[in-house]
């Protein structure tokens, strides 16, 4: 079944409830467990198109058609290499554009589909481990990314 969240979670009505009132840890390790090894979809603004395409030295129209695809109801998403992986991701040196990733990118692992539960935190934690690990950040702070994480907001 798959449930679609509110855009703006109401964090006010769970009160004492939220299950990471406490916080939650997080450091990227650069590993790339989040961007190889299976397939999805990193939706990409335009300005983070032009900001990409800048950091490449290519024209925007260049980096349309080289690196993105049309998903969705028109939403656009960076493409990905025959094994799965970002294309912007080198397994020897990691990502290759990490001052400019995609909000999606800069958001993980605080989605709201991994923050929806605690059990779906744990799964995240499967594939990163740069999960409960390293610095606390506040549930203020998670709230804020996932509100506006870059993902679909679909939680399955």
């Amino acid at each position: 079944m798959v449930l679609s969240l509110l855009k703006q979670w109401d964090y006010n009505l769970m009160g004492d409830d939220l299950w990471y009132k406490d916080g939650l840890r997080f450091v990227c390790l650069r590993c790339g467990g989040c961007c190889s090894g299976f397939s999805g979809t990193v939706l990409v603004s335009a300005a983070e198109m032009t900001a990409l395409a800048l950091r490449l030295g290519i024209p925007e129209t260049d980096f349309r058609q080289r690196y993105t695809r049309v998903v969705g109801k028109g939403s656009i998403s960076l493409i990905e290499k025959k094994n799965k992986d970002c294309i912007f991701f080198d397994r020897e040196v990691g990502c290759t554009v990490y001052p400019d990733r995609p909000r999606q990118c800069r958001t993980w692992p605080f989605w709201r589909s991994n923050v929806y539960s605690p059990e779906r935190w744990k799964r995240g934690a499967a594939r990163c481990p740069g999960i409960d690990q390293g610095e606390l950040h506040n549930s203020e702070y998670i709230n804020q990314l996932s509100d506006n994480d870059g993902s679909s907001g679909v939680v399955s």
